[in-house]
């Protein structure tokens, strides 16, 4: 009885002092500690770990909604394992179900915790000891910019897609690369992507990319290879479609280099989004082989395919035609079993520019050393005494070309120049100055409008001089020698001087004397010719493919493309190196530039240097005074200098570009 009684006494003194204060601060002190044990990641394990049942909570729309269980094994070994779970819950205060939530307290933002840790890491100069939290912080920057992180049009106070719509922050740890747990974790990309996105994951799964992950095989491509992780933007725009195409490339190398040879790979390379691309032929996301007959591109889909963008609709390329079935758009000149026509055409044109640059390089390169030897020899004297001549004479220059080749001579420049910047700003387009050229003209559209103008200019040109050497030959009939020294028909005496000028090159024989027309120069002339049916012949089926496929076959095109484009190389390069030092930059041509083919005339001292058999001819002939004309004036002369000089810098701007395309392995 007696210790009862003690017992009770000192349960009532204990309860007056608690009551009237005394020990209170101690009280209140482990009531604050236990608390702060009651709220830490144990704490809320013992409701939260899953293994009590299903936990339910109000959502904000006043409805009931299960609420996430975290396993604490998977919590363990992710990312966020050293964290407290209220150092993202700010709000809960208390362990009561349901939690009593501090007001005001915002939500949690993964992206601002992150960058404000990376921002912290750098001012204390430990980035380096962090690398893979400064990627976090590119993917927050990303991602901000990106199409998800726009408001939801259904409910513009949420974003399209918060990070823990795709992350599971509660088990977040990303495998290192190379890693089998690595491989895994990609698969299950689509899945994630298909909580929102149903309709493309079914297409997906159903595809010949989703059959090849059910079988596991890693290399297969998933939503994020397509359209990246953090960077995604709307499929619309350009700027995804360009991505895309490109992603494309990272597992179909042979497919993708091929596509780039085309011309809708050439603009898509250029920045520009308006021709065909991967997803146009073979579909986004329920793509098939193009075996299969649910494919786009199976022989009985495929015209229907390219009848899409070639509808004859206005706007748009014409009505794509049964031609269109046989062109190879992934066509290479590597395999010949394949594509034996592109093989076969390549292998044609680079012997042709072999042959071409390999002779005539050759030819400027000893002449440059033998008319160089001669000048410093001083061999190169004046070879008309013009002091002796009469009066009539001494100021007279020789006639060479009247007003209509001059005016031809100038639009043919300007078109071809014309045409090899926009041909090839096309032609190298990863190149940074290609797509300068484009951004200049505003779009390749424009630039191929007037790529086409240039050419129709030229193709004018050329009928016009073809009807005029009709007109004269109609004329002439009776009287002209085809194989004379007044006609561009190459005859023996071309021979005989292209063999003689070899001799002299290598000090074994004097200059021939060359007659009005030099063999160089009826090469230069018959170039023309061979020109226009290759560079134009192909340029105008590439120009309506709709009229030409359908007459002929798809193969057609490959073929076009391959000469259109190196037959236009050919001639570039060899107008602004073997044209130019024929007639601006020979030792005897210094300075530039000849203005003979703006002027029409040359001295009578250059003329007999130049022409000397057809100078001698003349005098023979006693007609020397009917080739003779006043000397341009000095206006006129500087004029037609500063226009030499000026086509002269342009073209050789264009001769660097096209070398800095081909350096940079355009080609």
């Amino acid at each position: 009885m007696k210790r009862m009684y003690l017992r009770r006494l000192a349960t009532w003194a204990a309860a007056v002092w608690l009551a009237s204060g005394i020990g209170g601060a101690g009280a209140a002190g482990n009531e604050v500690a236990n608390a702060a044990q009651k709220l830490d990641n144990a704490t809320c394990q013992t409701c939260h770990d899953g293994k009590k049942g299903k936990l339910e909570m109000l959502a904000s729309n006043g409805e009931k909604r299960d609420v996430k269980t975290v396993g604490s094994d998977r919590y363990a070994k992710s990312v966020h394992s050293k964290m407290e779970c209220v150092g993202c819950h700010k709000e809960i205060t208390d362990t009561v179900s349901p939690h009593r939530k501090a007001a005001g307290v915002p939500k949690a933002e993964c992206a601002q915790c992150h960058l404000d840790l990376w921002e912290a890491i750098r001012k204390d100069g430990k980035a380096a000891e962090k690398p893979r939290l400064g990627i976090v912080a590119d993917n927050v920057a990303a991602y901000k910019k990106s199409f998800h992180s726009k408001p939801d049009k259904d409910d513009p106070t949420k974003l399209m897609a918060i990070c823990s719509d795709c992350h599971d922050v509660h088990a977040f740890d990303v495998p290192p690369r190379g890693t089998a747990e690595r491989k895994e974790w990609r698969l299950a990309v689509p899945d994630i992507c298909g909580k929102c996105h149903e309709d493309h994951r079914d297409d997906w799964t159903g595809s010949a990319h989703g059959r090849e992950a059910e079988k596991k095989n890693f290399k297969t491509a998933v939503c994020s290879d397509c359209h990246t992780t953090h960077d995604i933007v709307g499929s619309s725009t350009d700027k995804a479609k360009l991505a895309i195409t490109a992603s494309c490339g990272d597992c179909h190398k042979d497919a993708y280099e091929s596509y780039k040879a085309s011309y809708h790979g050439q603009v898509n390379r250029l920045g520009y989004a308006y021709t065909a691309k991967c997803a146009d032929c073979h579909g986004s996301h329920a793509i098939e082989p193009s075996k299969d007959p649910k494919s786009r591109m199976h022989e009985k889909s495929r015209l229907k395919t390219c009848q899409k963008c070639h509808s004859g609709k206005e706007g748009k390329p014409g009505l794509a035609t049964a031609g269109f079935l046989s062109f190879s758009p992934h066509g290479t000149s590597h395999d010949f079993a394949r594509y034996p026509e592109i093989w076969l055409t390549t292998k044609a044109m680079i012997a042709l520019l072999v042959g071409v640059f390999a002779f005539f390089w050759l030819h400027s390169g000893l002449w440059w050393y033998r008319e160089y030897a001669d000048r410093k020899a001083g061999k190169n004297v004046p070879h008309v005494m013009t002091d002796k001549l009469p009066p009539e004479f001494a100021t007279r220059h020789v006639k060479r070309f009247g007003p209509m080749w001059r005016i031809a001579h100038l639009l043919f420049a300007l078109s071809v120049m014309l045409l090899v910047l926009t041909g090839m700003a096309a032609f190298f387009p990863e190149t940074s100055w290609a797509r300068t050229v484009m951004a200049a003209f505003g779009t390749p559209k424009i630039a191929g409008q007037v790529h086409r103008l240039a050419a129709y200019t030229m193709l004018g040109i050329f009928a016009i001089h073809l009807v005029a050497v009709t007109i004269t030959l109609a004329r002439n009939w009776k009287d002209f020698r085809f194989f004379g020294p007044d006609s561009f028909v190459p005859n023996w005496k071309d021979m005989h001087d292209m063999i003689g000028m070899f001799k002299w090159f290598v000090g074994k024989g004097e200059r021939p004397r060359i007659e009005r027309w030099s063999y160089w120069e009826k090469f230069d002339y018959w170039a023309v010719f061979w020109g226009m049916a290759i560079i134009g012949g192909s340029g105008m089926m590439l120009a309506f493919p709709h009229v030409v496929a359908a007459y002929l076959p798809g193969w057609v095109f490959n073929v076009a493309m391959v000469v259109h484009g190196e037959e236009a190389v050919l001639a570039a390069v060899f107008l602004f190196t073997v044209h130019f030092f024929n007639n601006h930059f020979r030792p005897d041509k210094l300075p530039p530039p000849d203005v003979v083919m703006f002027t029409g005339t040359q001295s009578l001292e250059e003329f007999r240097h130049e022409h000397r058999a057809q100078y001698d001819r003349l005098v023979a002939s006693g007609e020397l005074e009917n080739y003779l004309v006043d000397a341009p004036s000095a206006p006129f002369t500087l004029a037609s200098k500063i226009l030499g000089l000026v086509l002269i810098a342009f073209g050789l701007t264009l001769l660097v570009l096209i070398v800095i395309g081909f350096a940079g392995g355009g080609h």
